[in-house]
């Protein structure tokens, strides 16, 4: 399946300049029930082919290696909480997940403004990769808290990934059990933390700079626009939905941010973070992207490998009052769940994988008449 993709280091080549040039479009989201239970949930845009995501269990003691960019060996660390996550690339890297103490990672690109601590050879034993922060993360810690604390000695470095040809420019969502929120990024080689109390994140430029730019829509508003008289004329609204008039609907990083904003902030009210779910996939749903050459991460027409679908390949809600995943992906649409309370996260020692697909086909189910 990923034989054809990788034909010569010339294409490998192709496919980090395309990816560089094109729109950056995965958006994350967290939301909390009227009970307290978090549900957070993302959409993962990739255009140029298949990143055949596979579902990983990883056991509590299993042992890491970080990366390194001379190819020494990392840091060392051993898993204190198993997890479940969603990998890339036939690679045990998550892009997102959530351990068996509730708190979810998830990175997203941010190109153009990640620069990672300076490496330093002496120091390989305390040094990981950017794409592996989310295995330490998840393997590590419980809470927010833990996580501020725990990264202000580590060092984060770029490392080419090899499959792609070139360093991830990343930045990452966290989210614990009790709804606190943060954003990591790193900046001119040095950890940025940031306070999320909106629950969203896209991509590029900072995020400080997204939430400023919402100062520019505070006259957004679920409720209606009054009609207006104006020289004995009464204008009203033509039709529902006026009070997000000036909403942006392009799909740039600095849109979606604002429409998660938006919608994020005029959800339905739900009791649990089981109905919450609901509220997610809604909402989520509305930044899928299709197929073109400024669809998302990867893209361009030379490079695609017939596989693909859609530019938003999967769609993830990670509940972490009821810990259980529910994705649907590019090919079929269904909702699959994997229940975390019914993994023995202390049983074995080698990561287990499940594909998520069976068949690269709708799961459709016939009513009969």
């Amino acid at each position: 399946m990923m034989k054809n993709l990788f034909k010569s280091i010339a294409l490998v080549a192709v496919l980090a300049i395309s990816s560089f040039n094109q729109t950056q479009a995965c958006t994350g989201l967290r939301l909390v029930a009227e009970d307290g239970g978090v549900i957070f949930g993302r959409t993962l845009e990739w255009s140029a082919f298949d990143i055949n995501t596979r579902v990983g269990v990883v056991p509590r003691g299993y042992k890491f290696t970080g990366l390194t960019p001379d190819g020494k060996k990392g840091m060392e660390y051993t898993a204190k909480y198993g997890f479940v996550g969603l990998d890339f690339l036939d690679h045990d890297l998550y892009i997102d997940g959530m351990n068996e103490a509730g708190l979810t990672t998830a990175f997203f690109y941010h190109l153009g403004h990640a620069v990672y601590n300076t490496y330093e050879p002496a120091n390989a034993s305390n040094t990981i990769s950017a794409q592996e922060l989310n295995n330490y993360m998840l393997s590590k810690f419980a809470t927010i808290s833990e996580v501020k604390e725990g990264l202000k000695d580590l060092t984060v470095v770029g490392v080419i990934e090899e499959k792609l040809g070139f360093e991830l420019p990343l930045h990452w969502m966290i989210t614990d059990k009790s709804g606190e929120s943060i954003v990591l990024e790193y900046r001119e080689g040095e950890l940025k933390i940031f306070e999320n109390p909106l629950g969203i994140v896209t991509n590029a430029p900072e995020y400080d700079w997204h939430m400023t730019n919402l100062r520019n829509y505070i006259g957004l508003s679920e409720n209606a626009h009054a009609a207006k008289v104006i020289n004995g004329v009464t204008f009203k609204p033509t039709g529902a939905g006026s009070g997000m008039l000036g909403l942006p609907g392009d799909n740039t990083p600095a849109s979606r941010f604002v429409r998660l904003a938006a919608w994020g902030q005029t959800v339905r009210p739900t009791e649990t973070a089981n109905e919450t779910s609901y509220e997610l996939f809604r909402i989520l749903d509305n930044f899928n992207l299709p197929l073109g050459p400024d669809g998302g991460e990867g893209a361009s027409g030379e490079n695609e490998d017939g596989q693909m679908r859609s530019s938003t390949l999967w769609t993830s809600g990670w509940n972490s009052a009821d810990m259980t995943l529910t994705f649907h992906t590019q090919h079929n649409r269904r909702l699959r769940m994997i229940d975390l309370n019914k993994i023995n996260f202390g049983k074995g020692k080698e990561i287990k994988h499940i594909t998520v697909d069976e068949t690269k086909e709708e799961d459709i189910k016939e009513l009969k008449l």
